[in-house]
């Protein structure tokens, strides 16, 4: 039963099939997925789907799926999915969506019939803001992007949708002794002063598994909590 976490997908499909032959991935295993599995890469949606067949895998949401969910909502009531009729916000988030990649979703979601897009929208809408899991004797917090605005007085429930999506983690801070807090969200190739760019990256209890998947020469990554063995995919060409 060993506990298996992956980020930032970003419509790789290949790249998330091939990782997925690498992890030694068992029915008794779990998968989380760590957000941000749509936008920018090729096949969004059709790795939404992959994942909805998955049993053991339990998705949670990244700032790209808040993006996405509002925006498909938006363009599946508008008239002829026309964005003629929405008002000057709901304009605002639709750019602000499609400016970070939101065109690779919208274009293979429209393809699909009315059903399979609410099936779509039922799948993200389910996924956890965040999870408290135990492996290998530790405790672990799976979370998108970190606790932004972190106070050692704050209780995880205090955090705002836009401190746990949006904002990074500051990887000089320890937030927990006894937890450690597993994020994607800022690849690793951003972290200052990172001597290994384009790999899991370690620090004060923090483990950040975004590996730019998205970018030329980025990768795909996952480890195991229960025995910290880390697995890539190929890198982007």
């Amino acid at each position: 039963m060993a506990t298996y976490v992956i980020s930032d997908i970003h419509g790789q499909y290949d790249m998330f099939m091939e990782l997925l032959e690498k992890i030694p991935l068992k029915d008794s295993d779990t998968l989380y997925i760590l957000g941000d599995v749509v936008d920018r890469g090729p096949h969004p949606i059709k790795t939404l789907q992959k994942l909805k067949e998955m049993p053991n895998v339990i998705c949670m949401v990244g700032n790209h799926e808040l993006m996405a969910l509002r925006c498909l909502k938006l363009l599946m009531t508008a008239d002829a999915q026309s964005v003629f009729g929405l008002d000057e916000e709901d304009r605002k988030d639709l750019w602000m969506w499609q400016y970070n990649g939101g065109l690779s979703t919208f274009e293979e979601f429209r393809e699909l019939d009315a059903e399979e897009q609410q099936e779509i929208i039922e799948f993200m809408s389910d996924f956890l803001v965040y999870e408290e899991v135990s492996a290998g004797g530790r405790d672990y917090l799976l979370v998108h992007a970190g606790l932004g605005n972190y106070s050692p007085e704050k209780e995880i429930e205090d955090y705002s949708l836009e401190e746990l999506m949006w904002m990074r983690a500051d990887y000089n801070v320890r937030y927990f002794d006894d937890v450690i807090v597993v994020t994607g969200h800022t690849p690793t190739q951003q972290i200052k002063d990172n001597p290994n760019p384009g790999v899991i990256y370690k620090k004060n209890n923090h483990i950040v598994i975004d590996c730019g998947a998205h970018y030329p020469g980025g990768r795909l990554a996952a480890i195991c909590l229960d025995t910290g063995e880390e697995y890539y995919s190929s890198p982007q060409s």
